[in-house]
């Protein structure tokens, strides 16, 4: 995240938000936060979101996911959210949402459906 420029916003149990100040670095050729950027921001807040439920001494994989792009992801600010709609013992199922902000309005620009996996004995590396 911090390649993209993206900040820690809030997490809880079960939830987690991330945001993003679009910049050039994540733009694609109409200056739109490129649709890989959006992904990894709602992809990173639904495996952050699952992990909170996890048990201890565990790790966190993404094994699926499904992203609808629903509107340009232009504005001051990004924010993806995730919540947690299933945990489990091997695998938990979230769903993501990222808003665009300008001016005080919020605008939907991408949904997410996520599969997570519950990684035993499998230390972070770096």
């Amino acid at each position: 995240m911090a390649t993209l420029g993206a900040t820690l916003v809030d997490v809880a149990p079960g939830y987690c938000a991330i945001a993003l100040v679009p910049s050039p670095a994540v733009a694609q050729q109409h200056g739109y936060v490129h649709a890989g950027a959006v992904s990894a921001l709602v992809d990173t807040a639904g495996g952050y979101a699952g992990y909170t439920l996890f048990p201890p001494d565990t790790n966190v994989l993404t094994v699926e996911f499904k992203i609808n792009l629903l509107a340009p992801a232009q504005g001051e600010r990004l924010v993806a959210e995730g919540f947690v709609v299933k945990p489990g013992r091997t695998l938990a199922i979230t769903r993501g949402e990222v808003h665009a902000e300008q001016g005080g309005r919020r605008t939907l620009v991408a949904m997410l459906q996520q599969t997570l996996m519950v990684m035993q004995n499998r230390p972070e590396r770096g």
